[in-house]
């Protein structure tokens, strides 16, 4: 066969394979686009407008990146609703996910009569055998249950100082559950009274970390009041209670609500255990409205003994009617002693009278009357044993012609004198006086009590007793210049940082103030500067100004942390008291400088500083001397009573005026 037969064939093949070629690509790009387009159509209206489609081929691939492994699984599902799901290619990403945070570590130390539990999750790196084994050794047990679990990241930076805070705490707490935690404590503790509650609360102030939230709540049980004592009286300065005492919360409410209506001010009741009756409340409330209805009175309650005294001219006709209709009400296990007494006479001013008297210093005279020879040892050695031998003047004179039980309240009127600081008592047949001062927040009611007891039924009795919290040894606040020492002991570890020729404190020293505000927890009702001084660059106007406006950012800052009990000044001095050389920058450095002082310590002269304080507090002491011996013999009327004085003021002067020295000379120092 000739060639050219061949060739229109083969040209025919070549040309049918081209075109089934092209024909086969034009339909492969068809169903790529169709299926491209479906796909993205589907994906849309899912919502997965992230997921890129792409076709090669037969095959779908989806890539962009996913928000989580759900979401790519579930647009991977819908590609796979509309073309053959094993077409479909996942090429899709995911979101870098945020490492997993360190977990809250927590700590709770419980501990009871049994011993000691420790729950909570804590740092594997930290050193947990070593604080069970300072846990064992503070608590003095060997029960300690440890039930802590613990995770492998890293310890919280301020959770070594919370753990030294726990065993310090669990030291002194015996029955308590102390939470700790990097960012908070809570410490929940029972006291056996509350001093102990208020000296654990202080100590665990004191003692809590810088920075850290510390919440505290130490509960102490009722006490148990004997006898149960409630006095309340109206008199020309008002109505007032000298004691409350109440059982349950329900009483208490009703008490200090009838009280308001009647008029007290501020009243307080004391809650705790002995009530006589479980009407109590209900009682006194009768009582105390008796008493608002006469106009003036006292009614005392010592357990079931109670004491209605009127006022000297009051009506008798009103009088006996009040007292009718109280009686009536009493419960059959009480008593009522009513009595009203007769206007005072000349004879009455007449009659003999026991004084003592406790001056600031601690010295006690005794004045007045007193049976005999025997009654005057035996009162005498008492005064000592309260007060201390070497403290006790006495110049008492003998009586054989007083009432009867004289000696007796005599004694009763020394131990209501040794619950005040200082102050006085007026002991008369019919009545007994009693002023001063007092650390002990409850002394008026302890007071009221131990006279109810003791002089019996009946017996008419003033109480006139300031609580001085600078005097509460619970409390035990600070002296002025123990607050000084501690700010400055403050800022020379860190000083308050100020930007070159700014007023403003840096950041940097937002640790110091705090701290400061932590020094001056407690310091009550004195008056501090703060002095900011300057080094000698600059104009010496300037430099007054400048230091006089940081003085002032640090009162500033000082009121913002609620440090409000002291009375601040700011004074700037410039360059006025360098403390060191300003030809370095280290002496500059050092002059440039905050600092805490008393008010009134002058810097410049210091013999004219110390003249003029001496002065002042020899005056103040003067005052004090007199104002305390006022108070001691304003009830003085009998010619008796004035021989008692003429001799006793002879033998006193010169411990008198030995005391004045004395507490001028420890003001002085203190300035």
């Amino acid at each position: 066969m000739r060639l050219s037969s061949f060739v229109p064939t083969v040209v025919a093949f070549v040309l049918a394979a081209a075109m089934s070629l092209v024909g086969a690509n034009f339909s492969t790009r068809a169903i790529e686009t169709v299926s491209q387009n479906a796909v993205q159509e589907k994906l849309a209206v899912e919502g997965f407008n992230w997921v890129e489609v792409q076709t090669d081929g037969l095959q779908v691939v989806l890539s962009g990146t996913a928000p989580d492994e759900s979401t790519q699984l579930a647009a991977q599902r819908a590609a796979g609703h509309v073309v053959d799901p094993a077409r479909v290619i996942n090429v899709m990403d995911m979101e870098a996910r945020e490492s997993i945070g360190a977990p809250r570590f927590s700590m709770e130390i419980l501990r009871n009569d049994h011993g000691i539990s420790l729950i909570g999750l804590v740092p594997t790196q930290w050193d947990r055998e070593a604080f069970i084994r300072s846990v064992e050794k503070a608590a003095s047990t060997g029960a300690v249950a440890d039930l802590l679990e613990q995770a492998d990241y890293p310890i919280p930076p301020a959770w070594e100082d919370v753990a030294e805070f726990g065993l310090e705490a669990i030291e002194r707490l015996p029955r308590s559950k102390i939470s700790l935690a990097a960012d908070g404590i809570d410490v929940t503790a029972l006291a056996d009274s509350k001093e102990q509650k208020a000296r654990l609360e202080r100590a665990l102030h004191e003692m809590s970390p810088n920075g850290i939230d510390v919440t505290i709540d130490v509960a102490a049980p009722r006490p148990v009041i004997t006898p149960f004592t409630v006095r309340f009286l109206i008199d020309e300065e008002g109505a007032r209670f000298d004691a409350c005492s109440v059982e349950t919360p329900e009483g208490h409410a009703r008490l200090i609500a009838a009280a308001r209506a009647l008029g007290v001010s501020d009243p307080s009741c004391v809650i705790g255990l002995g009530a006589p009756t479980d009407d109590w409340a209900a009682i006194v409330e009768g009582a105390m409205r008796a008493v608002a209805e006469l106009g003036t009175g006292t009614v005392t309650f010592s357990d079931g003994e109670v004491s209605l005294i009127g006022t000297a001219g009051t009506s008798t006709v009103l009088f006996d009617k009040v007292a009718g209709e109280l009686e009536a009400d009493l419960p059959d296990s009480f008593t009522l002693h009513a009595r009203l007494p007769e206007p005072e006479t000349d004879e009455a001013e007449e009659a003999p009278q026991f004084l003592a008297i406790r001056s600031p210093e601690g010295q006690v005279q005794l004045r007045g009357r007193i049976p005999d020879d025997r009654t005057q040892t035996a009162t005498e050695a008492y005064a000592k044993a309260a007060f201390g031998a070497n403290t006790v003047y006495s110049a008492l004179r003998q009586d054989t012609d007083l009432p009867q039980g004289w000696s007796i309240r005599a004694l009763a009127a020394i131990e209501a004198l040794a619950q005040l600081q200082n102050g006085s008592v007026t002991m008369k047949e019919d009545h007994v006086r009693i002023r001063g001062r007092t650390g002990d927040p409850d002394g008026k009611a302890l007071i009221t009590r131990l006279l109810a007891e003791k002089l019996g039924s009946g017996s008419e009795f003033d109480i006139e007793v300031e609580y001085v919290r600078k005097l509460d040894p619970v409390l035990d606040l600070p002296e002025p210049q123990e607050c000084v020492d501690r700010a400055n002991a403050v800022i020379q570890s860190a000083k308050i940082v100020f930007p070159p020729g700014s007023t403003d404190v840096d950041a940097s020293s937002t640790d110091t103030l705090d701290r400061l505000a932590k020094a001056f927890e407690n310091c009550e009702n004195m008056e501090i500067e703060i002095g900011a001084h300057s080094d000698s660059q600059g104009r010496e106007e300037m430099n007054l100004q400048l230091s006089q406006a940081r003085a002032n950012s640090v009162l500033n800052a000082l009121i913002a942390r609620r440090v409000v009990s002291v009375d601040f000044t700011a004074v700037g001095y410039g360059e006025a008291h360098p403390i060191a050389t300003n030809e370095t920058e280290e002496g500059r450095e050092a002059n440039r400088r905050i600092e805490f002082k008393l008010a009134g310590a002058a810097e410049t002269t210091d013999e004219a500083a110390d003249d003029n304080g001496d002065e002042a507090d020899a005056t103040e002491a003067t005052s004090e001397t007199e104002e305390t011996d006022d108070a001691a013999m304003t009830d003085d009327a009998s010619d008796d009573a004035a021989a008692d004085e003429e001799q006793s003021d002879e033998a006193t002067d010169a411990p008198a005026e030995t005391d004045t020295d004395a507490e001028a000379t420890d003001e002085g120092e203190t300035e």
